[in-house]
């Protein structure tokens, strides 16, 4: 276990196209004892573009987690996870997908590509807030990370 003064922010990269999903995720973080650092796209090419730091991303900071929903416009959540896995640079970070999908073929996809934990959202916000407290605990606080 770590203590809570050794504790560093990590970079979260939130692919997520429901502006109120990305809303309860970052008022859940905010509440956090870490300082985590959250970034916010929309669509698996804004993902991917975002990772290889092209056009508006040129700066963009390499996240040490990904959190993932499926239901992605222009590219799913499985075909981004497909190509992260695939990439040298980019495969040690740690995908984590969070979606509305309970399909066990979604699930067996997704564990296929090796994402790293398949989580269903829950409907209910307080639900859905123990989630990420609980997601937050287990990967900032009990593992560790690939330093990138």
């Amino acid at each position: 276990m770590h203590d809570k003064d050794e504790l560093e922010a990590v970079e979260i990269l939130l692919v997520e196209d429901n502006p109120a999903h990305a809303d309860m995720m970052r008022e859940t973080l905010k509440e956090s004892r870490i300082a985590n650092r959250l970034s916010v796209v929309t669509d698996g090419e804004m993902a991917l573009d975002f990772l290889y730091r092209k056009g508006q991303f040129a700066e963009a900071p390499r996240p040490g987690l990904i959190l993932l929903d499926l239901g992605l416009p222009r590219k799913t959540g499985l075909e981004v996870l497909s190509e992260i896995k695939e990439e040298p640079e980019l495969r040690r970070i740690p995908v984590i997908v969070l979606t509305t999908s309970k399909s066990e073929e979604d699930i067996l996809k997704s564990y296929d590509l090796h994402a790293n934990t398949f989580i269903s959202k829950p409907v209910r916000l307080s639900d859905f807030m123990e989630v990420i407290r609980s997601l937050e605990n287990y990967w900032f606080v009990m593992a560790q990370l690939p330093r990138s």
